[in-house]
């Protein structure tokens, strides 16, 4: 392994990171009501809605700093299963109007959770390359 797959490791963990986390923030300083409603919609308990914050808060923060980064991608692709399940399910396999897929964004950062979880934090993180937290 060489310092540029390091560094576009960092990129993706930062990326990804910051991009939920601006979400996450979001949902602290207004609350996750329109979540609770969304849950008991479809019948589960209404404190699940909390969970959101395990992935677009907890998760995106394991991956800015690079530690426990496997699992910090995969809290936020199970986050993203959830969004399709819970407020995108209907948009599933629509086109948008430039004939993209309606779900792009969410579908990138569902994708590239997944490759953070399996491709680890890499050697500019908290944890290092080989770390006991990587």
């Amino acid at each position: 392994m060489n310092r540029h797959d390091d560094a576009a490791k960092l990129i993706l963990r930062l990326s990804l990171g910051i991009l939920i986390l601006l979400h996450g923030i979001s949902k602290m300083t207004h609350g996750v009501g329109g979540i609770v409603s969304m849950v008991h919609a479809h019948g589960w308990p209404g404190f699940t809605a909390y969970f959101v914050y395990i992935g677009e808060v907890v998760a995106p923060i394991l991956l800015i700093a690079g530690i426990f980064t496997r699992l910090g991608g995969l809290l936020i692709a199970i986050n993203m299963l959830v969004a399709f399940l819970l407020v995108h399910h209907s948009q599933l396999f629509m086109l948008n109007d430039q004939g993209g897929w309606q779900l792009e964004l969410q579908g990138m950062y569902f994708f590239t959770a997944i490759a953070v979880a399996l491709l680890g934090a890499g050697r500019f993180s908290v944890g290092g390359a080989g770390g006991r937290f990587n």
